[in-house]
């Protein structure tokens, strides 16, 4: 597998993961997390001008998709219930999702953002269990929770 940014071409594609990754959410238990439509196609190409969104390709197609930054979070400077493993310099991995044709895609991305910085965090929506193992599999640890500009609760991880 290989990891690129994103590009114009691949908006339809990534789009179409974004679905499938909504729909397998809906199916295993989490109904409440990215909805109307959310990541909309022009929240993606706002992160494709900021230079902060991936594609995950495997041979020449592409099988997971994800933001991912490095800085400060303003949804992370607050975080209850909890403590961050330190306050070093972080990567923020968001909105990854991948295809579910080939296991290990999230793995991979995870793992390529370790690799851009060493000290990465992350949060999922309580509901997505699928994640949270994910993450501890992964060798994240749970830290707190953390609350989206909206208000919405999110489990924070970090690795």
């Amino acid at each position: 597998m290989n990891i690129r940014k994103t590009e114009g071409k691949d908006l339809d594609q990534v789009m179409s993961i974004y679905e499938s990754a909504r729909q397998y959410m809906r199916e295993n238990g989490n109904p409440n997390q990215w909805m109307n439509g959310y990541p909309s196609r022009e929240l993606i190409q706002e992160d494709m001008k900021k230079q902060c969104s991936y594609v995950c390709l495997d041979e020449d197609e592409i099988v997971g998709v994800f933001r991912f930054t490095k800085g400060v979070d303003p949804t992370y400077i607050h975080i209850y219930e909890g403590n961050w493993l330190n306050n070093e310099p972080y990567g923020v991995v968001h909105r990854i999702a991948s295809a579910h044709r080939k296991k290990g895609v999230a793995s991979y991305c995870l793992q390529w953002c370790q690799e851009q910085c060493n000290n990465v965090r992350i949060d999922t929506h309580r509901n997505n269990t699928s994640m949270q193992n994910l993450l501890l599999k992964n060798g994240f640890h749970y830290c707190g929770i953390i609350y989206l500009e909206d208000g919405d609760e999110r489990l924070a991880y970090q690795k």
